[in-house]
């Protein structure tokens, strides 16, 4: 799976547009019952891990073209929150996910990272 984001690097802020493409490889578009692509969030860290998606798109095979891989694009304007957060015991990380759902087989995810915001990493302090 390859996701590539439109400009190179990997930090937006609030407002601005987020949008990329995506490939498939190894795969067909014969071969494919749908793709999921979603922009989320999620938490890591201590406690309870949260989740929440903020764009959403289910792709038919259809809508692929019938020769080489299947490719898509995305695009999203991004909130204004939650921003990108690297904590000592939590962190909360954006991200672009493609779910594969084969025909055949267990389905396949592919994540590519970003940051929303730029807060700078929390660093563990000791008395």
């Amino acid at each position: 799976m390859l996701i590539r984001f439109d400009r190179g690097g990997r930090t937006y802020f609030p407002g601005e547009t987020l949008g990329g493409e995506y490939r498939i490889e190894g795969l067909w578009p014969e071969d494919i019952r749908a793709v999921e692509l979603s922009v989320l969030w999620h938490t890591e860290g201590k406690g309870d891990e949260d989740l929440a998606v903020h764009h959403f798109q289910r792709i038919p095979p259809d809508d692929f073209e019938m020769h080489g891989p299947p490719t898509g694009q995305f695009e999203t304007v991004l909130p204004n929150s939650p921003l990108s957060y690297e904590g000592v015991t939590i962190k909360l990380r954006w991200c672009v996910r493609v779910r594969v759902f084969p025909r055949r087989g267990k389905e396949v995810v592919g994540e590519a990272g970003f940051r929303l915001g730029n807060l700078p990493a929390v660093e563990a302090s000791w008395p």
